[in-house]
Order: structure tokens, then C-alpha cells, then sequence
């Protein structure tokens, strides 16, 4: 069985660990290969790489250190095709969704070529008689990255680019269900010409994570994962003194009003609510249908009609909508969250439990699920479930709507259907989560923009993306400087 390799100073070396974790097909139930979980001496080995790369790298003029992303972006682009395969057998999201994923990683790359205009940074002359003020955007150091499984080409792209065009060092932890898109990756890294040390990948498990969180030489980390998982990779780092941006869970809210235009947002609101098998931190989980029942039922009745029209099936036959969750693990817990969600007194009114599909009869399938009569302050309409599950609620207003929205502790995204513009602005103005959707189910922001989690979907003051990115890769250094010369200062 095939054993990945780390990337580490320039090379796929073989781990030397007797530990390792297989990674599987989730449409198939079958292992596509092996990975190995590292040893303490290796992640010892990938850090000193890294710190040993940082010193001239960093003194490279930025227009050096982007020439390896040109060389990079060509690379993925022309082989898209090959990225997008091994997300689908490794992950099993659908084939249209994977070849997104990569485009989306690509843009990544495009919108840091930006990073050598702003670490020009601010100037101000003469703030006094002969005296001068400027600062500029300095880069820190060895940072690391700890990826989710639910987009594995895509994430680690929301951090590393933004910081090795900074001048800094990357590690990124694959992750253990996932590994596969990003080991393809590597494989066009190594060939864009980027110094060795300057980009790494490591294999392991949270043990792994643990000791390159806490080593000396790492100034800080970035990760993409449950709340739970967050708060804990938050408070570890906080507790060793390194900087943090760790995005979270999510429970978003979908608002129907009466003002939507119902045929047009169906697709968008299946997409949010279905898409990537409703694994991603952008998903619907709550439909709040604002008006009274009529207005409900109809929406209601429009909503299950579009779920029959979904295709579930394996993500390289071009037509599937839906495939597999990633693991037997996630679907048992799938099954266990939507029993609950009954034991609560909900009314499971599609039941995407027991779907069999031909030819993948092993494969971890659940169908689209639907609850109505949930209530706030239950785990089934409170908590983020993983998975294409989501909750139908009526309320009599926006203003009941934004209120149970604003009580929740999750604050990834939130979205309104309207037509009216006053409607949008009040929900706008009105609503605390700061990710908003108005007609946009998934509210994805472009890489030129953060990516803005908020509460308990968020911890730490800088996020993934953009100039956000930067700022979180860089620190200001501001120099303030006068030459003695002819020019008298009266107050010197």
C-alpha cells in the first residue's frame, strides 16, 4: 500500500515512524494508501528547515520572492484536472465542487502577488522640522498551518501564500483523512523553484500538531476546524506566546421573507444547505421562513420538491450533486445527531438515512435530512452538525428571525432571501453576525477579502485572507529618523 512522504527542506523523504493511519476512498469504503504519523525528531527537523530558510528569504526583494508563485499558479492550472481527482476519491465531494476548490486555491495565489505593494507600508515627512516618519510590514518567522479534511486543496491556501510572499516560512500538517490533494500539490511546489525550507509538509495526527504548536522556533499557527478544536488550538498557542487566527464552527442561519423570489433561489438555497454533503462552515442549518403558515407550507413544499431532484452519487460522474461524508466514523455520528434530533421532539420530514446507491453500496452515504418543529435551545437547531442536515422554522417576523440568530453562539455566516431592499438593509444593520449573504447561500468570500468568522466561530483578532493574512503574517515597523546637518530644530 502506498506510504505518502513528508516534504521537508526541498525533498519527499520517508517518514521514519512505525505509526501510521490509513486514508480511505469514502464512496468505496477502501484505503487509497497510508500515512505516517512523524516522529518528535522529525518535526525537530521540518522546524530547523524552516528557520534555517527564514534568514535569506526574508532579505529576497519581494519581487523574487513572488517569481516562484508565477512558475506555482501556471502549474495547478494546467493540471487542474488531476488536483480536482484526488480531492473527490480522497474527500468524495462532487466533481464540479472539486475543480472550484482548486480555482478558488489558484485565486489565493493570484491576490498575493498584491503582498509586495502593501509591505510598502505608510510615510510621512517632516513631522517635525527635519524629521521623518515611515513604517513598513516585516515578516516574523517559521508559522504552520493545521487543515481540516473538508477542503483539503483549498484551506491551507487561505494562509500560505499571504505569508512566504511576506518572507516568511511554512509548515503545513496534512490532515490525516485528507492528505492526498495537497501531497499532489506539493509535487508542482517542488518544481516552481522556491528554496529549500521555504515550504514544508508533514504528516501526523494532533500529537504532531501539539509539538510544532509548541516548538520555540514557531511564531505562530493557523488552523481551520470545529469550535472545540479552536478553542483548543487557541488557548495552547495563546499560552506559548504565538500568534493565533483559529476559525471555527458554524450554525448559519438561511432567511426566507415573503419578498424572496422563491424559483430563483432554490438552487442557491440547495447548494447551501446540500453542497460538499453539507460539510463545510458555510452550510445552511436553519431555514427560518419568515410569515405566516401558508407562506411556510409553501416554501415547505418547494424545498422537498428540489431535494428529489438531487443527484447523489460518486463524485466523478460529472453529474452527481451530492457524494459520500468523509468517513464511517462522520456518518455514524450523522446517524446518532439525527436520532437525537427526533429524541427532542423535532419532526424528521425527509430522511436521508439508509440511501443505498449502486455500484457504492459501501460507500458513507446520507441523502438530504430535513427537521421541522425544532426548537431553539435544542442541540438539533443549536449545535452545527456536519452534514447534509439542516432545520425548517417559521416566525412571524425579521425581527423574531434576527433575534434568534443574534442569540446563537455560532457567527460564521448568515444570509437573507429578499427582494426589498429596506428588508436587506435593516437585516444588515441589524443582525451580529459579520458574514453576510443577501440572495448568496454560501457566503465565500473572494481572496481579496477575510475570511470574517465571529464569535464562537472565530478566535483571534486577525483572519484567513487578503490583507487580514498579511497583517497576521507581519508586524509594522516604524522608524522615525533625522540626519544633522544645516537645518536647525528649535526644540532639539
Amino acid at each position: 500500500m502506498k506510504v505518502l512522504e513528508n516534504y521537508i527542506n526541498g525533498n519527499f523523504v520517508s517518514s521514519k515512524s512505525g505509526r501510521f493511519i490509513e486514508f480511505m476512498n469514502p464512496a468505496l469504503d477502501e484505503p487509497l494508501g497510508k500515512i505516517p504519523m512523524s516522529t518528535k525528531e522529525e518535526v525537530d527537523i521540518v522546524v530547523k528547515a524552516a528557520k534555517d530558510a527564514y534568514p535569506e528569504w526574508k532579505k529576497l526583494p519581494g519581487i523574487q520572492r513572488i517569481q516562484p508563485f508565477f512558475k506555482l499558479l501556471s502549474l495547478i492550472k494546467e493540471n487542474i484536472d488531476e488536483i480536482a481527482e484526488s480531492i473527490v476519491i480522497n474527500h468524495g465531494k462532487e466533481w464540479n465542487a472539486a475543480v472550484g476548490e482548486v480555482i478558488r486555491a489558484y485565486q489565493m495565489i493570484e491576490a498575493s502577488f498584491a503582498v509586495p505593494e502593501y509591505q510598502k507600508g505608510q510615510y510621512m515627512p517632516n513631522i517635525a522640522t527635519g524629521i521623518d516618519e515611515y513604517s513598513i510590514l516585516e515578516p516574523l518567522g517559521v508559522f504552520i498551518m493545521i487543515p481540516p479534511f473538508n477542503f483539503p486543496a483549498m484551506i491551507p491556501f487561505w494562509f500560505w501564500p499571504f505569508a512566504v510572499t511576506a518572507g516568511n516560512t511554512y509548515i503545513i500538517k496534512s490532515n490525516e483523512q485528507t492528505p492526498l490533494a495537497f501531497q499532489n500539490i506539493f509535487k508542482y511546489i517542488d518544481k516552481a523553484g522556491f528554496p529549500p525550507g521555504v515550504l514544508n509538509y508533514i504528516h501526523g495526527d494532533v500529537e504532531i500538531a501539539n509539538q510544532l504548536i509548541e516548538h520555540p522556533d514557531v511564531k505562530g499557527v493557523s488552523s481551520v476546524g470545529s469550535t472545540p478544536v479552536a478553542q483548543a488550538i487557541y488557548k495552547k498557542a495563546s499560552s506559548f506566546f504565538k500568534r493565533a487566527q483559529c476559525h471555527g464552527g458554524a450554525n448559519n442561519f438561511m432567511v426566507i421573507t415573503e419578498n424572496a423570489n422563491l424559483e430563483q433561489i432554490m438552487s442557491n438555497l440547495m447548494n447551501s444547505l446540500f453542497g460538499n454533503s453539507g460539510q463545510r462552515c458555510l452550510s445552511g442549518a436553519v431555514v427560518m421562513i419568515v410569515g405566516p403558515q401558508s407562506f411556510y407550507d409553501k416554501v415547505k413544499e418547494q424545498i422537498l420538491a428540489a431535494t428529489n431532484q438531487l443527484k447523489i452519487g460518486y463524485g466523478m460522474n460529472k453529474e452527481t450533486f451530492m457524494g459520500p461524508v468523509i468517513s464511517k466514523k462522520s456518518l455514524n455520528k450523522l446517524h446518532d445527531q439525527i436520532q437525537n434530533g427526533i429524541d427532542e421532539g423535532a419532526t424528521l420530514i425527509l430522511d436521508g438515512r439508509g440511501i443505498k446507491i449502486d455500484a457504492y453500496e459501501k460507500g458513507y452515504f446520507l441523502g438530504p435530512t430535513l427537521f421541522e418543529n425544532a426548537q431553539p435551545g435544542t442541540l438539533i437547531y443549536d449545535e452545527e452538525v456536519f452534514g447534509p442536515v439542516a432545520c425548517l422554522d417559521r416566525v412571524d417576523s425579521l425581527d423574531d428571525a434576527i433575534k434568534i440568530i443574534n442569540q446563537n453562539p455560532k457567527g460564521n455566516a448568515v444570509t437573507i432571501y429578499t427582494e426589498s431592499g429596506e428588508e436587506a438593509r435593516y437585516f444588515r444593520s441589524e443582525v451580529n453576525n459579520i458574514q453576510l449573504g443577501v440572495n448568496i447561500g454560501v457566503v465565500a468570500p473572494l481572496a481579496w477579502f477575510p475570511f470574517a468568522g465571529a464569535k464562537d466561530s472565530f478566535f483571534g483578532t486577525l483572519r484567513a485572507q487578503g490583507y487580514e493574512a498579511l497583517k497576521f503574517f507581519t508586524q509594522e515597523r516604524v522608524i522615525i529618523e533625522k540626519f544633522h546637518g544645516s537645518t536647525k530644530i528649535e526644540w532639539d
